[in-house]
């Protein structure tokens, strides 16, 4: 691909660094490291987007991202995917870059990638029209990870609708409006700037049957991303009160991405301990043991059976301790 090529697709499809910064976003400001934090996530996930319309090999895609630091990988991957997916959708070349993408370099990171899928869902009307039969061009059970981040961005860029409204896009039904809200739920993270009082009376606001999945969202967030202290996390745990399992669940799932991808975080395992009572590497067996004999597809996802037996297990530790 020439440079000029590369070029054009930055003019026109490329996102200022300025739409992920606090004062831009109207997120709530306090914790001046939380802040510095989530806006450097933000950054590297725009390094791994504009990579993207830049390049045109997956290899030499991979290439510019092996330079961002491997505990921040995750999110260049999660941009990259974004990218990926809107010139699958808008190029005038056929092909399927995302899957070329995930099949090769990207394999490590297919949980980052898949969330990255919805960032380009929410950002195509046509795609955000047939969302959930998008999904099934994707891996069967990663897919509803797509759903997520839709949720995520519609939180982030648009909170004052999905947050502060509580709006739900009319073409969701079922199953895909859970995922939804475990997306929305991560994006709380970052509205509210990691401050646990904000994120908890945020999520008490909305309908009871939405909780569950919002604690679940914030748990992962708070687990992958970071942000916050030690006793951060634990006012967390206090404030889940009866979600505690999906917030493990949360924490749990990144613990996995991050072992997939061989970026495991110190602030990751501290999450673990304080939210699953687990080392990361334990909670991310958990989930690995919630996949054997996984059904298919039925009255509910599979996605959603493993989800619920990674709870239960952390609710019977619970239980136990």
């Amino acid at each position: 691909m020439t440079r000029t090529l590369g070029l054009l697709r930055k003019v026109a499809f490329g996102i200022s660094r300025e739409e992920v910064t606090f004062a831009r976003r109207g997120f709530c400001a306090g914790n001046v490291n939380a802040q510095k934090r989530l806006e450097q996530i933000g950054d590297v996930f725009l390094q791994g987007y504009h990579a993207v319309l830049e390049e045109d090999a997956p290899e030499a895609i991979a290439l510019r991202l092996s330079d961002v630091d491997a505990e921040l990988r995750g999110f260049a991957f999660e941009g990259a995917a974004m990218g990926l997916t809107l010139l699958d959708h808008l190029s005038l070349r056929q092909g399927n870059r995302l899957q070329t993408f995930l099949n090769g370099p990207g394999a490590a990171h297919i949980y980052m990638a898949h969330l990255g899928v919805g960032w380009a869902m929410a950002r195509l009307p046509w795609l955000r029209r047939r969302a959930e039969r998008y999904l099934t061009r994707l891996d069967p059970l990663l897919c509803w990870l797509a759903m997520d981040g839709y949720g995520f961005h519609e939180g982030y860029f648009n909170w004052r609708r999905e947050i502060e409204r509580h709006a739900i896009p009319d073409q969701l039904k079922g199953y895909a409006r859970r995922v939804f809200d475990q997306g929305l739920g991560r994006s709380l993270w970052f509205v509210k700037g990691a401050d646990v009082l904000r994120i908890s009376s945020t999520i008490a606001s909305f309908q009871p049957e939405r909780h569950a999945d919002l604690w679940s969202g914030a748990g992962l967030a708070c687990a992958y991303a970071g942000g916050v202290d030690q006793a951060g996390v634990e006012a967390m745990r206090m404030a889940a009160q009866l979600y505690t399992p999906q917030l493990a669940q949360g924490a749990a799932f990144a613990a996995k991405a991050r072992q997939r991808a061989n970026n495991l975080a110190a602030h990751t395992e501290m999450a673990c301990k304080v939210l699953c009572g687990l080392s990361s590497e334990a909670a991310a067996l958990i989930t690995d043991v919630a996949l054997q004999s996984l059904p298919g597809d039925g009255e509910e996802p599979a996605y959603e059976v493993w989800r619920r037996r990674i709870q239960a297990q952390f609710a019977m530790e619970a239980v136990t301790a």
